[in-house]
């Protein structure tokens, strides 16, 4: 069973900043494509961002449209760890972020769906205040 842990998650203002973390235990890490989700109350589960290495530089990443030009994934195969910079942190950014792992992905295809990921962190609190 493959585990993943978040951290990195907290309190900050409107207009600031967070760096989210996750490490996978998966041993071919760099194999799967992972991404970060989100959950406000009362909402569905909503995707934000995915990463795939595709072989040496080369990664693919996708974003929801509301975090692009805030919001950075990247990865670091060597530590087993993915990140989601976050930044101009709005208050509907306010949510539960969870990181996850698919077997999905490939050239000009990253997954979105939540059903398209096979594990899943226990997830992080997120809160802008304004």
């Amino acid at each position: 069973q493959v585990q993943l842990a978040e951290s990195g998650g907290g309190l900050v203002q409107a207009g600031g900043s967070l760096t989210l973390s996750c490490v996978c235990s998966e041993r071919t890490f760099s194999s799967y494509t992972m991404g970060w989700f989100r959950q406000a109350p009362g909402k569905e589960r909503e995707f934000v961002a995915a990463i795939r290495w595709s072989g040496g530089l080369i990664y693919s990443t996708d974003y929801t449209d509301s975090v692009k030009g805030r919001f950075t994934i990247s990865r670091d195969n060597a530590k087993n760890t993915v990140y989601l910079q976050m930044g101009t942190l709005k208050p509907e950014d306010t949510a539960v972020y969870y990181c996850a792992s698919s077997r999905y992905g490939g050239s000009g295809y990253l997954p979105r769906a939540p059903n398209d990921f096979s594990s899943w962190g226990q997830g992080t609190q997120v809160t802008v205040s304004s």
